[in-house]
């Protein structure tokens, strides 16, 4: 690859699978031979404990870093997937989003951070469930945004605010920002509803929708609470095999020119 690819995963509607994508995408990616960086952005710190470091015990996190209290490179820390870091959070930062308001070039604090982050070949960043700072923050890091939706009724709303948000950050913030694309996710394939909310979806993106699903899935459901991507707690499983399936497909995306 010629240079890194920045992944904003994002959907402001929470329990979609955004964090369970980014983690998993990240451990497949790895798997795949790329270098990874996972930034936990959201202050739930979900990514940070799915990759099984305990928040509690980081001597820094990405409050420092954005704030300016810390380089990114001392508080980047390596998984115990080869290939895999993180870039973790704790629950200081959702006071930092407080203290970001008041400085100067708000938007771009994560993207000056990152700017550091040369060694990847992707650098996905977990958004929190709002369109707040941290999220704008992200949008003008990323040069992508992979959108997570669930095959459940009201799937598609406040995309259409998410989409206005991304184009408003386009036009003054990050002319480079484009739709990687949308991929399905808790698809029960035995009921009607999922695929009515697949063909809807499908309908209103077109190409940008990835031929992967990702299923409704136990095994999947489980391995954050044993810190573990699906790769590691059950790489047979349903779950493991759509994210391995939806890592190769985004390889394809990013790297065919």
């Amino acid at each position: 690859m010629k240079q890194k690819k920045t992944i904003a995963v994002l959907n402001q509607k929470g329990g979609v699978g955004k964090t369970t994508t980014s983690i998993n995408l990240a451990a497949y990616l790895a798997k795949e031979k790329r270098r990874v960086l996972v930034v936990d952005a959201d202050p739930q710190g979900n990514a940070t404990s799915g990759l099984g470091i305990i928040s509690g015990r980081l001597k820094a996190s990405l409050a420092d870093v954005l704030t300016g209290a810390d380089g990114s490179k001392s508080v980047i820390i390596k998984t115990k997937i080869k290939d895999l870091d993180l870039l973790p959070c704790d629950n200081r930062l959702a006071s930092s989003e407080v203290d970001l308001a008041g400085m100067q070039n708000r938007e771009s604090a994560l993207k000056n951070v990152l700017s550091d982050a040369t060694a990847y070949d992707y650098v996905l960043i977990d958004c929190p469930p709002s369109l707040g700072l941290l999220t704008i923050n992200a949008l003008v890091a990323a040069e992508l945004v992979l959108i997570p939706v669930q095959a459940e009724y009201y799937a598609l709303e406040g995309l259409s605010q998410l989409l206005q948000v991304m184009q408003q950050v386009r036009k003054g913030l990050n002319s480079d920002l484009e739709l990687l694309g949308v991929v399905m996710t808790m698809f029960d394939k035995r009921t009607s509803l999922a695929t009515q909310v697949y063909n809807e979806v499908k309908r209103h993106f077109s190409d940008k929708l990835f031929d992967v699903v990702i299923p409704r899935n136990v095994r999947l459901a489980e391995a954050p609470s044993f810190g573990k991507p699906i790769s590691e707690h059950d790489k047979w499983s349903k779950g493991a095999r759509a994210y391995k399936a939806l890592a190769k497909e985004i390889i394809t995306r990013c790297e065919q020119e």
